[in-house]
Parts: C-alpha cells; sequence; structure tokens
C-alpha cells in the first residue's frame, strides 16, 4: 500500500507549475483587456490542477503496465516501483479527469458551449498521452501537445473565457508559456534518454540524442525571454518578466554543464519556478499597465 506522501509524489507536484502558470498568464492577458474574472479563473485554475494530476497518474498507470519504469533514474512511480496496484492508480486518474471534466464543462457552459469540444480534445490528449495501443507521447509528440495544450489552449482559453476574445498579447503570452511547459517536459526526458530508449518508447530527446536535446531545451527557455522583450511592446512594465531570468539561468546550468541522471531531476523544479514566477510577473504588470 502506498503511503499519503507516496501517492502525493505520484502526482508529480513538480508539474504543478505547468497547470498553474497557464491560468495566471491568462489571467493577466484577460486583465489587459480590462476584463478579468476572479471566479473564472478559479474555474480554470481547477481545471488545469485537475487535468494535470489526472494526466500525472494516467501515464503512471500506463507506463507501468508497459513495463516502461520498471528502471529509471528519475522518482520512484506508484505501478512501476509496485508501490499500488495498476487499478488504484487508474481510478485516481480517472477521478482527477472527472474533476476537470466537471469543472471545464461548468467553465465553457458559463462562457462560450462550443469550447465543450476543446475541452474532449484535451481529454483525449490527457489520455492517448501514453494510453491506448498507440500513445502519442511514445513517438516524440509528448513536446508538442504541452506546447498544444499547456501554451496554447490554456493561455488563451483562460483568456477567452473571461474577456470572450484573444488578442496578440494572449498569443504572445501562449507561445511563451508553452515554449517553458515544454522544456518542462524536455529536462524530464533527457534525464530518461537511456531507460527510455531500452524500453522502446522514443520521446523526442531519444530521437535528438543527448546533445542536441540539451540544445533544444535552451533554445526554448531563450523564446521566452525573447518574447518577454516583445510584450514590451504591449506595455514596459512587462520587463518585469526578466526577474525570472537568474531561476532560468540555474536551471540550465546543469543541462549545459552535461550533468545526467538524478542530477537532472532539479532541472524539473527549477525550470517549473521559472515558468512560475515569468507568469505571475507578466500577469501583475499587464494588470498594473491597466
Amino acid at each position: 500500500m502506498a503511503s499519503f506522501a507516496q501517492w502525493i509524489s505520484g502526482a508529480r507536484p513538480r508539474t504543478l507549475p505547468n497547470a498553474v502558470a497557464p491560468v495566471v498568464a491568462g489571467t493577466g492577458a484577460a486583465a489587459w483587456l480590462h476584463c478579468a474574472l476572479w471566479w473564472k479563473a478559479l474555474l480554470a485554475l481547477a481545471v488545469a490542477l485537475a487535468l494535470t494530476v489526472g494526466v500525472n497518474y494516467a501515464n503512471d498507470y500506463s507506463d507501468g503496465v508497459r513495463g516502461t519504469d520498471d528502471v529509471r533514474s528519475g522518482p520512484a512511480r506508484l505501478v512501476g516501483s509496485r508501490l499500488a496496484t495498476p487499478r488504484s492508480v487508474l481510478t485516481a486518474a480517472v477521478c482527477a479527469l472527472a474533476v476537470g471534466a466537471v469543472s471545464g464543462l461548468a467553465l465553457a457552459l458559463l462562457s462560450a458551449p462550443w469550447l465543450i469540444a476543446v475541452g474532449v480534445v484535451c481529454l483525449a490528449g490527457a489520455w492517448l498521452y501514453t494510453g491506448g495501443s498507440r500513445p502519442y507521447g511514445y513517438a516524440g509528440f509528448g513536446e508538442v501537445a504541452v506546447f498544444v495544450f499547456f501554451g496554447l489552449v490554456a493561455v488563451l482559453g483562460t483568456q477567452y473565457t473571461q474577456a470572450l476574445r484573444v488578442d496578440w498579447v494572449g498569443l504572445a503570452l501562449a507561445v511563451a508559456t508553452g515554449a517553458l511547459s515544454s522544456s518542462v517536459l524536455v529536462a524530464n526526458n533527457l534525464r530518461d534518454i537511456p531507460t527510455d530508449a531500452q524500453a522502446h518508447k522514443i520521446t523526442l530527446a531519444v530521437r535528438l540524442g543527448d546533445a542536441r536535446t540539451r540544445l533544444f531545451y535552451q533554445a526554448l527557455l531563450a523564446t521566452a525571454g525573447v518574447l518577454t522583450l516583445v510584450l514590451m511592446l504591449a506595455t514596459p512594465w512587462c520587463a518585469a518578466g526578466l526577474i525570472a531570468t537568474p531561476l532560468a539561468v540555474r536551471a540550465a546550468r546543469p543541462v549545459r554543464s552535461g550533468r545526467g541522471g538524478p542530477e537532472l531531476i532539479p532541472v524539473l523544479r527549477d525550470t517549473g519556478l521559472t515558468m512560475l514566477v515569468w507568469a505571475v510577473a507578466e500577469a501583475a504588470a499587464l494588470t498594473l499597465a491597466r
């Protein structure tokens, strides 16, 4: 029986900034349009957190039953380490995804019913990442999905549900958030290249190889930095996003220095913190500027 702490660890709390940051950024974009609504922001946050936890448990289940997590250099997984039964982890995943679905349905009905279709696509993307007979996460498309769902969909969706429109500021925030969110997955997959290749999980990192994956990670961080400068065209206050630069430098240091295995685990934490601090700074800047 897994302990409570192990279940919390199984939810992969280091990835939760991927859920919080897009909602914060999207709410800042809505504030820029004078349309921020705190209660819709909270609903969007509930959707994002529930789906992220659901995806993490679903990945734990699917990777565990496939044997992908039998040998790992990162934190132990519930199914792969035999800490919990596959059925119990699958139940946790379904419950979390159901909470996200209900919250998303309420948000869509209160904003624009056509968003229900977007929610269905998000749920399908959550399960098919490592689930199903041909998971796209095993074919190198995980980073693309993270960019789309945790960047474009999450940020622009949050802005739209509050303002009922999007603009170029929201798009710039969405692309930057997507790049930062993808960099978290890139760091994770960089660490797991040897074991993923052995388990025939062909992630983008496996396809690129170690050296090019490290360059790709740094390019994603740089993309967010460039877009921060672009956002200063909307208001100079957006320079506040540069406050996250020291965190980004710290996150990239192990990647640039060639560290591997468990030594890359802090990169996930620091990249997530970079994204969260950046999103809060940009949202505050856009809110104050208006």
